[in-house]
């Protein structure tokens, strides 16, 4: 019988079923992102997570990064620090799981810019000999997490 990775329990917390290889990665890809985001909020591999509010008008969208960029970081990175510390957790309380959401969408944005996602990625095979077959299968991984959380959810 097939049972998720994440289930509501009878409490209204969420139980969390995941090897204990899965929450290795999930304990490293934050430190992956927060150094990136720490590096510079302009790198084009972060563009998906700062879309411009205002195409055409640069004044609009410097004072709107001025205004927000701070808070949006600010709440990226107590997404990644929630999904670091309580990826060995095996239940989650629920605005935990929803920082998991968070933070499991930021890196498949990031992730999927870096390797050129598009959606043809799900209608292929995955090809061990593809040089980012590696990056290609943690996506996938995130993808399939991320909807195990919100049918969790749900």
């Amino acid at each position: 019988m097939f049972r998720r990775a994440v289930e509501r329990t009878d409490e209204g917390d969420f139980r969390v079923v995941l090897s204990p290889e899965e929450r290795e990665i999930l304990r490293g890809l934050p430190g992956e992102l927060r150094s990136l985001l720490d590096e510079d909020a302009r790198n084009p591999a972060l563009r998906r997570l700062f879309p411009p509010a205002y195409e055409d008008d640069a004044e609009g969208e410097q004072e709107y990064r001025r205004l927000l960029e701070g808070e949006l970081l600010a709440g990226r990175r107590k997404a990644l620090a929630v999904l670091e510390e309580t990826a060995g957790r095996e239940r989650l309380a629920e605005d935990e799981l929803h920082a998991w959401l968070g933070a499991l969408n930021d890196l498949r944005l990031v992730l999927g810019t870096r390797i050129g996602v598009t959606e043809e990625l799900y209608e292929a095979e995955l090809d061990p000999a593809d040089p980012q077959a590696a990056e290609l299968a943690l996506y996938l991984y995130l993808t399939w997490l991320q909807e195990e959380l919100v049918a969790a959810v749900g």
